[in-house]
C-alpha cells in the first residue's frame, strides 16, 4: 500500500510556528515577562523586549522605530491604516482608491467607510491582476485622500507596481497605504523605496505566531486611534502589547530575512516553476492565472478549466495534501473569488480555480507527489454543476 504523504502548500493562509520562534517565545515566557508600562524592573525588562522587537523591524523595513506600530494582526493594522486616515483627513475630502483585488480586510474596510459617507472607486485590473495605471492617475481628485494597493496578492501571487504608484501619489496629498501582508518575508520590503506612508504585516504568515502584527505609519503620518484605553504604541494602538507574540514575530522577521539572504527566493521559484511546467506537462485544459513574472516566489494559482476546485481539493486532502480555493478568510463560501472575476475569469473558471503555496519545509518531491495526485484525479470525468 501507497505511503500518504502529508503535503501543506497553504502557505498564504498560514505558516507553522518555526523552530527558532518556538524557542524564543519559550525562554521569554520562562525568563521574563512583566507590562512595559510598568516603572519596575519587571515592566523595565519587558520594555526592553519590545523596543528590541520593534528595532528588528526597523532595520528589516529601513524605518525608524517610532515610524513601527504592533498590532494583533493584518486586519487590524489594515483597519487601523484606512479607518485611522480616513478619520484624521475627512476635512481635506472623502474620495478613496483601492485595488479591485484587494483582501477582504481592506475592501470590507472600506464598504464598511463608504457606508459612513466616504466615497471608493476601485481600480480595475488586468488578466494577471495588475492595477491600470492610467486609471488611477484619470480618477486622482483634489479630494482623494487615501490609495490602497497591495503589495502582493494572495490568491495569485501578482506583484503591485509600488513605487511608480507612490511617485505618481508623492504630491497629490493622498496617503498611500499597501498591504504588504504576503510580502513581508517572501521578498524584500522597502515603505520609503515603494514611497508608501502606510504599510501593514502580519506575523503568521512567515512562520510567527498568530495575534501579532505591524503598521508603519511614516513619520509625520496623522492617524485617528481605533479605540481609547492607554497611551501604547504611541497613543495609536491602546492596550497592553502582546509582547510575547511580539517576541515571537521579530525572531521570525530574523529568520526570513537570513532565509533571504542565502537564496530563499531562488529556492521557492524554483519548487513553483517546477510544478507550472508540471500541470502543463498534464495536458489537461487549464489557465495559469499567476504570472511567469512580477510575482510572489512561492504562490501559483490555476484554473483547471471544466472541473471543480471544491471537488479536486477535497481529493487532495484526502491524499494528505493541502492547498485552497482562495482567500483563507473568504473560502468558507461557495462563490466565486473576487479577485478572479475582477481579472476577467468567468464564474466557473474561477470556481475551478486552486491556490498552490509554498513554503520553507517543502521540497521537490512534495511537487512531484502533487503532481502524481492531480493527474490521477484529472483522468476521472467530474464537472461543474
Amino acid at each position: 500500500m501507497e505511503e500518504k504523504r502529508s503535503v501543506y502548500l497553504d502557505h498564504n493562509a498560514t505558516t507553522p510556528l518555526h523552530p527558532e520562534v518556538w524557542k524564543a517565545m519559550e525562554e521569554f515566557s520562562q525568563r521574563r515577562w512583566g507590562n512595559p508600562s510598568s516603572i519596575h524592573h519587571f515592566g523595565r525588562r519587558a520594555k526592553e523586549a519590545l523596543e528590541e522587537a520593534r528595532d528588528v523591524f526597523a532595520k528589516a523595513l529601513c524605518a525608524h522605530s517610532s515610524e513601527l506600530v504592533f498590532t494583533s494582526g493584518g486586519t487590524e493594522s489594515a483597519n487601523l491604516a484606512l479607518r485611522g486616515a480616513a478619520y484624521a483627513k475627512q476635512n481635506q475630502g472623502r474620495h478613496i482608491l483601492a485595488s479591485a483585488v484587494e483582501h477582504p480586510a481592506v475592501l470590507q474596510t472600506l464598504r464598511a467607510l463608504q457606508k459612513e459617507g466616504f466615497e471608493l472607486t476601485l481600480i480595475p485590473v488586468d488578466q494577471y491582476g495588475r492595477v491600470d495605471l492610467d486609471f488611477l492617475k484619470d480618477h486622482l481628485r483634489s479630494t482623494t485622500i487615501l490609495v490602497s494597493v497591495m503589495a502582493a496578492n494572495n490568491e495569485v501571487g501578482t506583484l503591485q507596481p509600488l513605487k511608480e504608484i507612490g511617485e505618481l501619489l508623492e504630491k497629490s496629498g493622498a496617503l498611500f497605504h499597501t498591504d504588504a501582508v504576503q510580502a513581508l518575508g517572501k521578498i524584500p520590503v522597502s515603505p520609503q523605496k515603494w514611497r508608501v506612508d502606510l504599510l501593514s504585516a502580519s506575523s503568521h504568515k512567515l512562520n510567527g505566531p498568530t495575534g501579532a502584527g505591524l503598521l508603519y505609519v511614516r513619520k509625520g503620518t496623522k492617524l485617528s486611534p481605533l479605540f481609547h484605553g492607554g497611551g501604547q504604541e504611541f497613543g495609536l494602538r491602546r492596550g497592553t502589547e502582546n509582547l510575547l507574540g511580539i517576541v515571537g514575530f521579530a525572531q521570525a522577521m530574523r529568520v526570513h530575512r537570513k532565509l533571504l539572504e542565502q537564496g530563499e527566493i531562488d529556492r521557492l521559484a524554483s519548487l513553483t516553476q517546477s510544478l507550472r511546467k508540471g500541470i502543463n506537462d498534464l495536458a489537461v485544459p487549464t489557465r495559469i492565472n499567476t504570472p511567469l513574472q512580477g510575482a510572489l516566489p512561492n504562490t501559483l494559482n490555476v484554473a483547471f478549466l471544466g472541473r471543480s476546485n471544491e471537488q479536486i481539493l477535497f481529493y487532495l486532502d484526502s491524499c494528505g495534501i493541502a492547498v485552497s480555493g482562495g482567500s483563507a478568510c473568504s473560502s468558507q463560501s461557495a462563490k466565486p473569488s473576487h479577485v478572479l472575476l475582477a481579472m476577467g475569469l468567468s464564474r466557473k473558471e474561477a470556481l475551478s480555480s486552486l491556490r498552490f503555496s509554498f513554503g520553507l519545509n517543502n521540497t521537490q518531491e512534495d511537487v512531484d507527489y502533487v503532481l502524481e495526485k492531480l493527474q490521477t484525479f484529472l483522468q476521472t470525468p467530474r464537472q461543474i454543476r
